[in-house]
């Protein structure tokens, strides 16, 4: 039987990126995708091509039948059950498979989000902490879209602070039901939903999770929420009036909830992260459509080099975002590879497996959300007017887009989680993080801390890259030094420390695909290596102007230019002309009339 503890060996330990060397072999990418893997994509993207597209309009103007039609269309070619395992009527796949679909769904917008809340967030709850009679009563149906989920944690008074919540579960004196009272907020597929995944405090203060089913009595719907985007997606707040819950219906342990909750957000985030970046890759294929014939001054105006930093930076920013993703899909899929699905601990160990990359969840989460919204933005400004207008494509869009740096816990909140996960696993002697830093912040003092020597294609941006890591740590060490347990409370200082650990991850991602490539097939490269030293140079500014920024924060005087002086040699890079690189990825795009990097 395989253990957490026998297993621990046969993977790379979460946030690790920071201070270990990362072979190019062991980053997988999306060259890197099975057969099997191209089928579910080619599956995905005919369905929303044929099925979901076409329908845009009708789903806008919200008809709930037309959702669940299209939702159980999905369930017939497998688009429902990825995630579910075979034992109970699902496919069982890797996260890899479900990162594709996610991302070939991404364009849809609101029907994406339909299918998110049903097969993430209001299928996984029961499917890692769910019972075995549950798991026989609801999966199947989920799998098949015969019974729609959602799911409600946020309530009036509790967003970020879901702890909070306020709704209360009292347990019958015999033990056989919860009488569950109050408010919850922002049920997506809440309209035409059958089952609500949700929580609340039993006596008023163990959070627990719980299975709702829509025609228990008591329970009733708020109207229709009017939002600025997927408009297609049902929202609605769910009232709770002495809602009697069969004791059955609990989710994992009463107290507990939070380990649903929380868990389930970092799939939520990972899964996020491969939807936008397919909506960012089909506002760039609409962008370079228009581009190519909308002329002015008797020009397609993706012959002016305006246009074409626009496209080719939006493309570079789309090409990262997939590499970080499929990246983190590949990390996932390592560690869940030897779980013996039929085995009692197969749920916990998948748990864990998640839960691992727990930081790296959150940074494809912001980083990619906040890709969509540039392409988005830039989108509208190719078509000028018209992308003002919802006659073209770029509008719904751009409407939609905004609420990923909201969905699955803000990106604000994601931002100060990423350096506070990375300080617990440290304090625990899980990542030997502090210890890199105190050995670099020594280097500093004696100014002999030494710079990352690469070799091959890229060699200078690995340098450079492997460097923009080393003043995250410096950055990291100088603020825990001085603040201690109460670094958390100085959120300017960890937004940086975030920001820096982020564009690490983005710039060794890309790098490393781009040198696996150039290994494992043997061709020709160059204009993958010049997209990713044009990224790598501007992130490296990024770095080096959060670093400044928060050891402005973090120290003063001597010991300030100290720090100073060590940025400035471990970043030490001479600008590059990037201008042509943009233009070679425009004419790319131009060429295959979408994008397709």
């Amino acid at each position: 039987m395989e253990t957490a503890q026998n297993q621990k060996l046969n993977y790379k330990k979460g946030g690790s990126f920071l201070i270990e060397d990362t072979k190019p072999d062991e980053a997988f990418t999306p060259e890197d995708f099975t057969e099997q893997h191209r089928m579910i994509a080619d599956t995905t993207r005919d369905f929303v091509d044929n099925e979901v597209l076409p329908n845009v309009d009708k789903l806008e103007e919200l008809h709930y039948d037309l959702s669940v039609k299209l939702l159980r269309k999905a369930g017939e070619i497998g688009l429902l059950s990825v995630d579910v395992p075979e034992e109970y009527g699902g496919l069982g796949l890797d996260k890899t498979s479900s990162m594709l679909v996610a991302e070939n769904l991404g364009k849809t917008g609101a029907f994406a989000v339909s299918h998110g809340a049903h097969t993430g967030i209001g299928t996984l709850p029961i499917v890692y902490f769910g019972t075995d009679e549950q798991r026989k009563k609801y999966l199947p149906k989920f799998a098949t879209g015969e019974l729609i989920s959602s799911y409600s944690l946020s309530e009036p008074g509790s967003g970020s602070d879901a702890l909070s919540a306020k709704t209360v579960a009292t347990p019958s004196p015999d033990g056989k039901f919860f009488t569950l009272n109050g408010t919850k907020m922002w049920l997506s597929n809440a309209g035409f939903a059958d089952v609500y995944i949700t929580f609340a405090k039993v006596d008023g203060d163990k959070f627990t999770s719980f299975i709702l089913e829509k025609n228990y009595k008591g329970i009733s719907l708020g109207k229709e929420e009017k939002k600025m985007g997927i408009k297609g997606s049902s929202t609605c707040a769910l009232n709770l009036d002495d809602v009697q819950v069969p004791a059955g219906n609990v989710i994992g342990e009463i107290g507990k909830g939070h380990r649903v909750a929380l868990n389930i957000l970092n799939i939520g985030r990972f899964k996020l992260g491969a939807g936008v970046i397919g909506g960012a890759k089909a506002i760039i294929t609409e962008s370079v459509k228009y581009a190519k014939t909308r002329k002015q001054f008797q020009v397609p105006i993706l012959s002016f080099g305006m246009i074409k930093h626009k496209l080719g930076e939006m493309a570079m920013r789309a090409f990262v975002g997939e590499t970080m993703v499929y990246r983190t899909a590949g990390l996932i899929d390592s560690i869940l590879q030897n779980v013996d699905k039929k085995s009692p601990e197969a749920s916990a160990l998948t748990l864990k497996g998640i839960e691992e990359y727990a930081v790296e969840c959150s940074i494809i989460k912001v980083y990619a959300s906040e890709i969509l919204d540039y392409v988005a933005d830039e989108g509208v400004q190719i078509f000028g007017g018209y992308g003002f207008t919802e006659e073209y494509p770029v509008a719904r869009p751009y409407r939609d887009s905004r609420i990923n740096r909201i969905f699955e816990g803000t990106n604000e909140i994601n931002r100060l989680l990423i350096p506070s996960m990375l300080i617990r696993r440290a304090m625990k002697g899980e990542l030997p993080l502090m210890a890199a830093a105190q050995k670099l912040m020594d280097e500093v003092i004696s100014f002999s801390a030494g710079e990352s020597v690469y070799e091959g294609l890229l060699a200078d941006e690995m340098n450079l890259a492997a460097n923009a890591k080393k003043v995250g740590l410096l950055v990291s060490g100088a603020a825990f030094q001085k603040y201690m347990d109460k670094l958390e409370r100085e959120q300017e200082v960890v937004w940086h420390i975030a920001d820096m650990a982020m564009e690490a991850y983005a710039m060794e991602s890309v790098l490393l695909r781009v040198r696996k490539m150039e290994r494992k097939n043997g061709k020709d490269v160059a204009f993958y290596a010049e997209l990713a030293r044009a990224f790598v140079y501007d992130a490296i500014e990024r770095v080096e102007s959060h670093a400044k920024a928060s050891l402005a924060i973090i120290a003063e005087g001597d010991t300030l230019r100290t720090y100073l002086t060590a940025v400035r040699r471990l970043l030490k890079y001479s600008p590059i002309n990037s201008a042509y690189i943009r233009r070679a990825i425009a004419d790319k795009l131009a060429e295959d009339d979408k994008y397709d990097l």
